[in-house]
């Protein structure tokens, strides 16, 4: 067996107890946490990661469940309130944005699944500084430099956002799927 198969068995093959302890100590940090490295290396590294300069890797948790519109403070007709707010987007691309949102000198490479429970689920994001000069100069990801993609998040360019758009279904019969 290969060293990033043994790895992506070891990441599936973990102990209830473990697990739960895990989760637990997650919940105690910020949504939006800086790691020093991957939780699970083989599918970030598949994803783009590599350990060196200017590559950061963010745990980022978020609140499953319905999207809740912002209450309303003043008086208006019951009626007319909508509590429910249909965002048309998957968890995973939330937490793209809200990992772009507080580093705005990174962009977004990748992000991909670690853990859910009841209440939260967690997303890994690989980031990338635009201006680090060990990225300029790499040929692979010199590309994510260049300013035509700047803000890559915000304009649904990420994986996760073309996944909630319906973008991965080409050609005839996926005119309905689109978004």
């Amino acid at each position: 067996m290969g060293l990033y198969k043994s790895i992506r068995e070891s990441v599936k093959n973990i102990t209830p107890e473990a697990r739960r302890n895990k989760l637990a100590n997650w919940r105690r940090t910020l949504a939006v946490q800086r790691v020093a490295r991957p939780e699970n290396l083989a599918r970030a590294r598949s994803l783009g990661y590599r350990a060196k300069e200017g590559i950061l890797v963010v745990r980022v948790r978020a609140l499953r469940g319905g999207r809740r519109r912002p209450l309303i403070k003043k008086g208006r007709r019951s009626k007319t309130r909508r509590m429910l707010k249909i965002l048309d987007m998957n968890y995973q691309a939330v937490c793209e944005g809200r990992v772009s949102k507080k580093y705005p000198n990174c962009e977004v490479l990748n992000s991909y699944f670690l853990a859910k429970d009841g209440k939260n689920i967690w997303y890994e994001v690989i980031l990338v500084d635009r201006d680090s000069p060990s990225i300029k100069t790499d040929k692979k990801l010199r590309w994510i430099t260049l300013g035509k993609n700047k803000g890559r998040t915000n304009r649904g360019l990420t994986s996760a956002h073309k996944k909630s758009r319906g973008l991965r279904r080409k050609g005839n019969g996926a005119e309905k799927v689109r978004k």
